[in-house]
């Protein structure tokens, strides 16, 4: 008789590039049904989310502008997760660099382009690292689950956003809940004439190379990675882990604090309540996707940009709910998720070891024999 065992294994290295492939074939496959359900063809809702986009200049260049706040998301997170630290909130720490943005924008009217630019940038980096700095200092020093608080900041800095446009900065003039619009030198620039993609695009790009030369080539990055893959054994070989730890977090929400700085300087001009429609959460899709590798998480961030425009493209083409790209991001997180897992695991079909009559001959190995 044999029986099916689970026990860990190594997987092969080139393993784990496709698994991003065979998570989204697998995700592609699940959701068909929720496509069938709402009486439209699977492969041609599909070709909708992922062909019809790239098909026009005007939908492929929204692409690279949904994709955009994505590529900050997904590298803040992917430097926390890198060193170990679980940031869940860079939603909020996105919201904390937009009001930052909002503010810096209406007073710096005064200055040209080239110093209100770069100031807004540094002024939602600053505004997302202190957003980060409580959970961050409450993990090192009295090692309280980041998660949790980080995932709670969330909630506060809507409140805190929902005070500020429904008080000091509402319209008086439309009464709209809007912060007003920031000055025309703080608006970041457009890389295209007539069409929405703005300089942010560029900075993610830059902020991803970055990524990958700190993770990669610094000592900072080697930490990092040490940390990661187990506290204990980094404290061994000498590294601070605290302030690996600090670093890593810090850093992480400043990157998040400049993708609500691109939202507002890039596209909207003003705050409004719902400038993020949970773009810090899609970052944990985008880090998981890319397998923290920071290309794969610009890849990914560029894909879930697709999956973003090609949900709305479906709802107008075959009338199936635009919600069903948000369905399918969250399943293609969770399918991700178990590949990633799986892959340290193999099954084998072992046989069955002979069973003994008598424990003392199962643990002697020996016959009992009569006196």
């Amino acid at each position: 008789m044999t029986r099916l065992k689970i026990e860990r294994a190594t997987a092969p290295l080139w393993v784990r590039p496709l698994i991003p492939v065979i998570a989204a074939v697998i995700t592609f496959t699940l959701t068909a049904t929720l496509v069938i359900l709402a009486k439209a063809n699977p492969l041609e809702a599909y070709y909708h989310f992922l062909i019809a986009p790239l098909s026009s200049r005007v939908s492929a260049i929204e692409v690279l502008v949904k994709s955009t706040p994505l590529l900050l998301v997904g590298a803040a997170v992917t430097f926390a997760f890198s060193a170990g630290y679980w940031n869940i909130g860079a939603e909020g720490q996105l919201y904390a660099g937009a009001v930052a943005a909002a503010w810096l924008g209406t007073i710096l009217g005064n200055l040209p382009a080239l110093i209100a630019v770069p100031v807004m940038l540094l002024g939602g980096f600053v505004a997302g690292m202190l957003w980060a700095l409580t959970p961050a200092l409450l993990k090192i020093k009295l090692a309280v689950d980041e998660v949790v608080t980080t995932l709670l900041l969330n909630t506060v800095i809507l409140f805190v956003v929902s005070y500020l446009l429904n008080g000091p900065w509402r319209d008086p003039v439309s009464g709209w809940p809007q912060s007003p619009e920031i000055a025309s030198s703080a608006m970041l620039p457009r890389l295209l004439p007539q069409a929405r993609l703005h300089l942010g695009f560029v900075i993610g790009l830059l902020v991803i190379v970055a990524l990958w030369f700190i993770l990669s080539r610094t000592s900072l990055g080697l930490k990092m990675r040490a940390t990661g893959l187990g506290m204990e054994a980094a404290r061994f070989a000498g590294v601070n882990v605290n302030r690996t730890i600090l670093t890593a977090a810090l850093i992480s929400g400043g990157i998040a604090g400049m993708a609500g700085v691109s939202e507002v300087a890039g596209i909207h001009f003003h705050l409004i309540d719902a400038i993020s429609p949970g773009y810090g959460y899609t970052g944990i899709i985008i880090a998981m996707l890319g397998g923290l590798n920071p290309f794969g998480v610009g890849l990914a961030a560029l894909f879930i940009g697709l999956l973003s425009t090609g949900g709305q493209t479906v709802s107008r083409a075959l009338g199936v709910p635009a919600y069903l790209g948000d369905v399918v991001q969250a399943a293609l997180l969770l399918v991700t998720l178990g590949a990633f897992i799986l892959q340290n695991y193999r099954l084998r079909w072992v046989a069955n070891e002979p069973r003994s009559s008598s424990p003392l001959h199962a643990a002697s190995g020996n016959e009992l024999k009569p006196d």
